[in-house]
């Protein structure tokens, strides 16, 4: 029997609404899908510790109890360092805030002097500005309460993920030909490899340069640096845009609480060298190899899962691309868009053949391979 062939644009028609369907979706059960998707990487981190105390004779339940107790642990030593910090800075909120206001005052009388645009035209202006954006900060404090509650949420999923594994995993292999089973136990296996090193570089690479951003603004005398260091260790997990606003908080800092603006060359020059630290040695060496994005994808993701789920979207959009981008590699049909995922430049081209760079084994990765 022949198969009746639709023309292109009917085709093309059908993907895009599924597409929008798709996206209309994901946002519609954000709040639901958000914490989950945390979980799904918690716990595919917290797996090979699992297994490893279940080789050592713990039982399942208690080798994952005690698994979310240690990251439990882990995350509540950190925040409960950023919240005593962020309490020192709020004790000093209120000189801040005059200092602040007193720097916004002249640079209103500048902008007036030198711009020719009134005082009154700058206000008019600044209250536009705050108006358009009330809906927006409602919705964020709206979706931030929400968040908050699900918070609750992600031990659970954390929990049945890892209990249930075996389940989803048999579920995963049933839905495809028993053909292809292999091809989907190497896709499985190479996406949990790939996330947990991908993941624990990040964490090393983080712990690093927070390190070094501390170091650099406790040298150049900027107050709450250690915070700030952190932070900026944190927002440097965004590509690119995340290094932007790390650089920005710091020469804020330094404005409102120093005279000059030597120390603020001095934040973007320390901060400049570090991202080029990072960028040419620490990502490479430590950050996984196997789900490197490029430039242009990245940015693209990032606003992407920023404008789809916000702030969480834009820290979740890199990992899944890089779960697509595995599976893009390893089916037939879809290697041309692993390969416009990846970072991999071609030499030169010919035809269909095109030049590859033999990329080195990360440490993450050698970490997750003596883990597993």
């Amino acid at each position: 029997m022949q198969m009746k062939q639709y023309p292109f644009y009917f085709k093309a028609t059908v993907i895009l609404f599924g597409f929008v369907l798709f996206v209309y979706s994901l946002a519609m059960l954000r709040d639901i899908l958000v914490p989950f998707s945390f979980a799904l990487i918690i716990a595919i981190l917290l797996n090979p510790l699992v297994n490893k105390l279940q080789r050592k004779g713990v039982g399942k339940i208690f080798a994952i109890i005690f698994s979310m107790l240690i990251a439990l642990l882990v995350f509540g030593g950190i925040m409960y360092f950023i919240s005593s910090q962020v309490i020192g800075l709020s004790e000093n909120f209120p000189a801040l805030k005059a200092r602040l206001y007193d720097l916004l005052v002249q640079l209103e009388t500048w902008v007036s002097s030198h711009l020719g645009i009134s005082i009154a035209k700058q206000v008019d202006l600044i209250n536009e500005a705050l108006n358009s954006s009330k809906a927006l900060v409602g919705q964020t404090v709206g979706t931030a309460v929400t968040t908050v509650m699900l918070v609750f949420v992600l031990p659970v999923y954390v929990f049945l993920l890892l209990f249930y594994k075996t389940l989803l995993l048999d579920f995963l292999y049933e839905s495809f030909a028993e053909k292809n089973s292999t091809q989907v136990a190497d896709i499985l296996k190479q996406t949990k490899s790939a996330i947990q090193s991908y993941m624990i570089g990040l964490l090393i690479e983080a712990l690093i340069v927070a390190a070094m951003n501390s170091t650099a603004l406790l040298i150049l005398g900027v107050k709450y640096a250690i915070l700030l260091g952190v932070i900026g260790a944190l927002l440097n997990m965004l590509p690119y845009i995340g290094g932007i606003i790390a650089i920005a908080l710091p020469v804020l800092m330094a404005t409102v609480t120093k005279n000059g603006y030597s120390t603020q060359l001095g934040i973007i020059i320390a901060y400049i060298v570090i991202q080029l630290i990072d960028n040419n040695f620490l990502i490479p060496k430590i950050v996984s190899s196997k789900v490197q994005i490029n430039a242009l994808i990245s940015i693209i993701i990032v606003l992407l899962g920023g404008a789809l789920w916000g702030v969480p979207g834009m820290f979740l959009s890199i990992p899944f691309v890089a779960i697509v981008k595995i599976i893009c590699d390893r089916v037939e049909g879809m290697k041309a868009l692993g390969k416009l995922l990846g970072d991999e430049i071609p030499t030169k081209h010919k035809g269909v053949v095109w030049g590859r760079k033999r990329k080195k084994v990360s440490l993450s990765e050698t970490i997750i391979k003596n883990a597993g």
